[in-house]
């Protein structure tokens, strides 16, 4: 078993890792390349434009990241095209399909950033320009591994000119159409092999070769050898979906246990089947089961006496029975009462948040979805989505309210942040007051917050403009409260905003606290965001081309829940995937 995914930087460790042991195969396999170009891999993934190439690193590996082969493609989007550089593949590993896997994967990225063809080296298959025997034996099996593809190599010029008389095996270039049958403009061929001299062999090509090389063009069309191995048409490649393409889904699944039938409780599971509904037809989701993590990630965020007195009181309670808060400590805030039910306003924001027998367990297994989610990022996933209830974004440090009880989202974001900076965008109608107290003296999570104004919006106490933080944390929280009446024309230039305020931060992670409640008609909210407003949102947040973690917030009105959450995950998965890509 192996898994396709992509590689983008060092920054992770599971990254650095798989980077070191593409290197390590780049020594044993290729001798020619030089340590210098071997070392300078990682760089080349987080800096591109300084060799004039955008490289593109896919590996496959198994369950225990032992890399079985890799492709390292160079894209050139100056004049787009692309140059597979090497692919191999653990001689262990030849049969499993490894192989074929990573190079339709290249041809589904060729396509994707819009080129019309992939070029790449093959040493030759002719005894008559390569002495050696085993070389020529290699070359054929990989011609014919091409061949499958309709990548042909092209004929009637110099390429196969060796940079130097006393050089043996100069190498073929390989042209695959990607199944067009779009015949090879000389001009074209002619930028692109300049481009391919220069950019890859530089220096090395002696005075003149690289002029001569290109002159020798001269076909227009340009031409290809006709096959030689595979007689039957070019086979049908159905595009690979590798890990980075896909939308880890973990849900809550036994979210129901904490469902509350009175006072209008708007928070019900119901919610959860109408997302799902919209969103599992699209084909960009991958469900898998939440993990079970230890109550000190909560204790991280939420004051460890709240965290205790939560599990208490919630397991002290009779089934099916529901304490409200309806004392608060305004006086004495230093002394709590003894008894755990009328406690719950020493810890609670509102009158409307209930205690009942399963509130605790059904947070805690919100929890446990963020960070099995955020976990998915540190595997290879660019894209995950913890669909949960109860939510958590108006948990702070030590209170609960506004239908959550502990911040999932704050947990999930605190858990990255071993591994880097972390921004938290919340794009709930109501304001992520939670999240904001919980980094409110930290710089190294940015927290924004979009939301209704708090002179009308829920909680009403915090999201002012003014509130930017304390300590280090000045600087780090921002917050954009809005009018009350709002369409998507007139939220997207704020989103802008706090996008341009995200890239300047240059997080590696971005926890996104989703609410579909600025949607038209929800019985929380006063906005009237469409579907297509939320597909362009999802849009200009994919366009960030981070590690986005998306996490469930709020969203009421069941009839457009599924269909404004598809919306917004098909702009997400555009933005990070589409042709612009990084």
């Amino acid at each position: 078993m192996f898994r396709i995914r992509r590689i983008y930087d060092n920054t992770l460790a599971i990254d650095r890792e798989a980077i070191e042991q593409v290197q390590q195969i780049l020594r044993s396999q290729f001798s020619a390349i030089s340590e210098s170009e071997i070392t300078s891999l990682a760089q080349k993934l987080s800096n591109p434009l300084k060799y004039r190439f955008r490289t593109i690193l896919f590996i496959a590996d198994d369950m225990k990241l032992r890399v079985k082969g890799f492709a390292l493609l160079n894209h050139a989007p100056d004049l787009g095209f692309c140059f597979l550089d090497f692919i191999s593949v653990d001689p262990k590993a030849a049969a499993s399909g490894v192989g074929g896997a990573l190079y339709e994967r290249v041809r589904d990225e060729a396509r994707t950033l819009g080129d019309n063809g992939i070029f790449m080296e093959c040493l030759p298959d002719d005894p008559k320009i390569c002495q050696e025997e085993a070389t020529v034996k290699q070359s054929r099996a990989r011609l014919r591994f091409y061949e499958r593809y309709g990548a042909l190599p092209i004929i009637h010029t110099a390429y196969e000119t060796p940079l130097k008389p006393e050089y043996d095996c100069p190498p073929y270039l390989v042209f695959d159409d990607l199944g067009s049958g779009q015949p090879l403009a000389r001009a074209t061929a002619r930028e692109v092999v300049r481009a391919i001299l220069i950019r890859k062999y530089g220096k090395a090509c002696p005075a003149g070769y690289i002029e001569m090389v290109v002159a020798s063009f001269a076909d227009d069309p340009v031409q290809r050898r006709g096959p030689r191995y595979i007689k039957k048409e070019p086979i049908k490649v159905h595009p690979v979906k590798s890990l980075e393409k896909l939308i880890g889904l973990i849900v809550n699944e036994k979210h129901d246990i904490h469902h509350i039938r009175e006072r209008g409780y708007v928070e019900a599971p119901v919610r959860i089947a109408s997302i799902l509904k919209g969103i599992e037809p699209t084909g960009l989701f991958e469900r898998l089961p939440a993990r079970h993590f230890s109550e000190r990630h909560i204790k991280k965020v939420h004051d460890p006496k709240f965290v205790d007195y939560l599990n208490q009181v919630c397991t002290s309670l009779e089934p099916g029975k529901s304490v409200y808060p309806y004392v608060f400590p305004i006086r004495n805030a230093a002394r709590p009462p003894k008894d755990l039910p009328v406690r719950a306003g020493y810890y609670c924001i509102d009158t409307f948040t209930p205690l009942n027998r399963n509130a605790y367990r059904a947070a805690k297994g919100a929890v446990d979805c963020a960070l099995t989610a955020a976990q998915l990022l540190e595997k290879g996933y660019r894209l995950s989505y913890a669909l949960v209830r109860p939510p958590g974004h108006h948990a702070e440090s030590r209170v609960f309210g506004g239908f959550c009880y502990f911040n999932s989202a704050g947990i999930a974001a605190n858990y990255l942040s071993r591994e880097g900076r972390v921004a938290v965008l919340d794009i709930d109608y109501h304001h992520g007051n939670g999240t904001q107290d919980i980094f409110y003296q930290r710089n190294d999570v940015l927290t924004l917050s979009i939301h209704g104004h708090p002179s009308f919006a829920y909680p009403y106490f915090s999201g002012f403009s003014e509130e930017v933080g304390e300590g280090a944390g000045r600087g780090f929280n921002r917050n954009y409260p809005l009018p009350e009446a709002l369409d998507g024309i007139g939220y997207r230039p704020v989103l802008a905003r706090a996008l341009k305020r995200i890239r300047a931060f240059k997080p590696h992670f971005l926890v996104v606290a989703l609410g579909l409640d600025p949607a038209k008609n929800d019985p929380t909210g006063t906005w009237s965001l469409s579907g297509a407003d939320f597909e362009e949102n999802g849009r200009m947040l994919g366009n960030l081309r981070l590690p986005t973690l998306v996490v469930q917030e709020g969203g009421y009105r069941t009839r457009s829940l599924g269909t404004n959450a598809r919306h917004f995950f098909l702009g997400l998965w555009t933005g990070m995937h589409g042709n612009n890509r990084r």
